[in-house]
């Protein structure tokens, strides 16, 4: 089967102190993988780096850099962060209704736990409440695979477990999912990736 992600020699520095290097990665579609490491360790920039909003660092000497690492998609990608892009100051529905126009897809709240909260402006919603709107977000996207920074943050039992159904039906549809989470999440035959295993 092709890789539907290939990245390459991946290298990261923060300012001039490293923190991983000669990092590789393959995955099949439908495969998931779990960055794991404490923090500063460059997990959050490790997803950056694979969402092609980050550059992978040269590395060598200074006078013999080695080339930057390279990563090849077969399709896609969306990444989900802490900040979800919408309006803080419209009502959710409203919010969401603007990305919906530009993708193309109507929005739906009550998969996310959010129906009754079509009439809150964004900036009045809990953390957890906040992470279910990114979802809704996510979903109005045509994205073959997520990136998913902390996507647990601020949920409660059930938003767990709409997370880890939203992941499994990613994957059955032949996505790849690569979560940056402290916490345990339960996924099938996920794969874990330790950045300390890979210091500069």
């Amino acid at each position: 089967m092709q890789a539907a992600l290939v990245a390459r020699d991946l290298y990261c520095r923060r300012g001039e102190r490293p923190l991983f290097g000669g990092l590789n990665i393959t995955l099949e579609a439908g495969e998931a993988l779990h960055l794991v490491g404490p923090n500063g360790i460059g997990k959050t920039s490790l997803l950056q780096m694979l969402a092609g909003l980050r550059k992978p660092a040269r590395h060598g000497s200074f006078n013999a850099a080695g080339p930057p690492g390279d990563v090849l998609w077969q399709g896609i990608v969306s990444y989900l962060e802490d900040r979800t892009a919408l309006d803080a100051e419209l009502p959710l529905a409203d919010a969401l209704a603007f990305w919906a126009r530009l993708d193309g897809r109507p929005v739906r709240l009550e998969p996310y736990g959010l129906a009754d909260l079509a009439d809150v402006p964004v900036r009045y919603l809990s953390t957890g409440q906040r992470r279910r709107a990114g979802f809704a977000r996510l979903s109005l996207q045509r994205a073959d695979h997520w990136l998913l920074d902390e996507p647990l943050n601020g949920l409660d039992t059930q938003g767990c477990g709409m997370v880890e159904s939203l992941i499994a039906e990613k994957r059955e549809a032949g996505g790849i999912v690569i979560v940056a989470s402290h916490q345990p999440i339960a996924v099938p035959g996920l794969r874990t990736l330790d950045l300390r295993d890979h210091p500069w």
